[in-house]
């Protein structure tokens, strides 16, 4: 059942999913544009597992406010600690990514492993980040929208799921302008690599051989920092492998289940 909690300073939409207490629990960190639907068909292939989703301020249900990085990561955190969770399994798609590599850093006490999705320690340029916000800025997110699904889904998805793909173009366009380019932003502002070389927790890194938005060569380089951490670059399949490839992210948060200890 979807709840609401303001730990800190914004109101944070979150559910959890409920499950064994001698599973490893997962919390999920959504990307940019999205909330924490995107994240159901893997939490169905994850039976008997805990789950926490949550919708990152100025995204879904949750409240806009002053946005970085570190600030996303203390609202998970905040979100951790409230529900006593420790030891958890963190699975972040893009900003969510970068998020849970910032989380781990600030709190390796709630970090047990890592799948990190289509991301990277730095996305992007300052160029691409001012350009896009100036763009929403000035008209909206329905002006960006049509090239957005063009790196969220591979041709392939696109053309066999259209009218989910048009489902998920309203999810990006219900997104409040403030906090998309808040989000941007943030993303443009961040450096992770200093920290993220430092991550030791069991890590599985997966790409989408047709993400258009971080692209195979990036999520190659943040697997190349984090000591044997796993690197799948999977075929047809975009920036959102959440959705597209469920199962096999899925398959991920369970190979490390059974190799936690």
């Amino acid at each position: 059942m979807p709840r609401f909690a303001r730990p800190k300073d914004v109101l944070l939409h979150y559910e959890v999913i409920p499950g064994q207490p001698e599973r490893v629990p997962v919390v999920f960190l959504n990307s940019l544009g999205t909330d924490f639907r995107i994240w159901h068909g893997v939490v169905d292939d994850l039976p008997g597992t805990p789950c926490l989703l949550m919708d990152k301020r100025g995204h879904g249900l949750s409240d806009c406010g002053d946005t970085s990085i570190d600030l996303l990561a203390n609202d998970a955190a905040d979100l951790m600690d409230m529900l006593g969770w420790t030891r958890a399994i963190l699975c972040g798609v893009s900003v969510g990514g970068m998020i849970a590599q910032a989380l781990t850093a600030r709190r390796p006490d709630l970090v047990a492993g890592l799948v990190l999705c289509n991301t990277g320690s730095k996305i992007g340029t300052p160029k691409v980040w001012n350009d896009r916000i100036d763009q929403v800025q000035s008209h909206g997110l329905e002006a960006i929208a049509d090239a957005v699904l063009d790196r969220w889904f591979s041709a392939t998805n696109r053309n066999r799921s259209p009218q989910a793909v048009a489902g998920y173009r309203n999810m990006l366009t219900r997104v409040p302008a403030r906090g998309y380019t808040a989000t941007c932003a943030a993303i443009r502002d961040r450096d992770l690599t200093e920290e993220t070389g430092c991550i030791t927790v069991p890590t599985r890194c997966i790409g989408g051989m047709d993400d258009l938005a971080t692209p195979p060569a990036l999520v190659t380089e943040l697997s190349s920092l984090i000591a044997g951490s796993q690197l799948h670059l999977l075929p047809d399949i975009g920036h959102l492998p959440c959705i597209e490839a469920p199962e096999f992210v899925a398959s991920q948060i369970r190979s490390l289940q059974e190799e936690l200890p």
